[in-house]
């Protein structure tokens, strides 16, 4: 019989300053449940938040440190060790998004904030995986007694949104992170990831949240919110209705709730704290702000088969606004890009052809190919543009 979940919603008013912050974050956690049976003397505790990038905290795009800040105060005061760690996105600075993203303010304040990029990792088998079998993980991640996970609500171009299964995700080294993508498939692997580093507490940062071209250039969006649990499946399948969004669709955690790893069921779901009625919002989807925004130069074609996956039709368009933003557009001159499970390829072309995914592979030998489930948008801009420049990655706006 599926066990009831409790998932607590709490909201302050804009802006919060750092009592408040506080205040918030207490009170969700302990709606939730509280730290007992978490956290106990002596013990470890990692708290991970959601840095991918260097962004600046109005942004939305990453974790607010006083989130962190509350939630090691929290675990400190049981007698234990918090460790606030992270791993940047590929080609991404961890250092870098510590200082944009005000996590230098924590260290100047005594508290530990670690670079996972530079640790030590061990192997670990993973014994429910299909896609998995074997992963390389932080050594101190796996060492520890308990995971705080402390994701951003926000939009993104390849799920719905990322939210608490996904952000687990940036434990994981560089290489591994091209691999979901490469090798793996992104969405079960990620679900997967989680089944030996799972959460304790879930704690999603809806201060400024953030909708449209998630993860990192989206709009930011003022929610005022803290949604926290132990079910990091509930957690995510109530973030994701106050989002206005149908939990089921965000593939990482519907295969998190197939390997059994909390409930999408709401009527097993316990809300406290306020209703989602009184906080929900409609955000918009990726995909809606790229069809919206995007001009292609002359000759340029975009052939996505009605079958293409979010996955691959975000990433596609989301690569093509990074080179809308950097001026260019022209490359993609006479060119076509085609994604999408299809039976038959496309007609012949004398313009140069990108298939993208692994639902194309069957006719990588007519063109150009860029493998993965999806791939990573490195990977489709560096096959576009015929380099390995991440410099986008670094780019911010106030």
């Amino acid at each position: 019989m599926t066990q009831r979940s409790t998932v607590a919603i709490v909201r302050t008013p804009m802006p919060p300053d750092e009592e408040d912050v506080d205040r918030m974050v207490r009170e969700a956690v302990r709606l939730s449940g509280g730290l007992d049976g978490i956290v106990s003397a002596g013990d470890t505790i990692i708290i991970k938040p959601n840095l991918l990038a260097p962004a600046s905290p109005g942004q939305g795009a990453t974790t607010d440190w006083r989130i962190c800040k509350s939630l090691a105060n929290q675990v400190r005061e049981k007698g234990a060790k918090a460790i606030i760690a992270e791993a940047s996105a590929i080609g991404a600075d961890t250092e870098e998004s510590i200082k944009a993203s005000g996590y230098d303010v924590l260290r100047a304040q005594g508290y530990e904030v670690l670079d996972l990029k530079t640790c030590k990792t061990v192997k670990v088998p993973i014994p429910k995986g299909t896609v998995l079998s074997e992963l390389s993980l932080p050594e101190i991640v796996m060492q520890a007694n308990a995971i705080i996970n402390v994701p951003k609500m926000k939009t993104h171009d390849q799920v719905l949104a990322t939210l608490a299964i996904k952000n687990m995700k940036g434990i994981l080294p560089d290489t591994l992170k091209k691999k979901f993508h490469t090798t793996f498939g992104v969405f079960r692997a990620v679900a997967e990831l989680n089944t030996v580093v799972k959460p304790a507490l879930s704690v999603i940062d809806g201060i400024i949240a953030q909708e449209g071209l998630g993860p990192l250039f989206g709009t930011p969006v003022e929610m005022g919110l803290v949604i926290a649990g132990r079910d990091p499946v509930a957690v995510d399948t109530i973030t994701g209705l106050v989002m206005g969004l149908e939990p089921s669709k965000i593939e990482t955690t519907a295969h998190a709730a197939e390997l059994g790893l909390g409930t999408m069921d709401v009527d097993m779901i316990d809300v406290v704290g306020l209703p989602v009625a009184q906080v929900q919002r409609r955000f918009q989807l990726a995909s809606e702000a790229l069809e919206n925004d995007l001009r292609f130069p002359p000759g340029f074609e975009l052939l996505f088969n009605e079958m293409a996956c979010t996955g691959c039709r975000n990433g596609v368009l989301s690569t093509l606004r990074d080179l809308e933003i950097e001026g260019r557009m022209d490359i993609l001159r006479d060119m076509r890009i085609v994604a999408g499970k299809m039976d038959a390829p496309p007609p012949a072309s004398d313009k140069r052809t990108l298939f993208v995914g692994v639902c194309t592979a069957a006719f990588k030998d007519l063109g150009e190919y860029v493998q993965g489930c999806p791939p990573n948008n490195v990977d489709i801009i560096s096959a576009i543009t015929g380099t390995s420049d991440h410099e986008f990655f670094a780019r911010t706006t106030e």
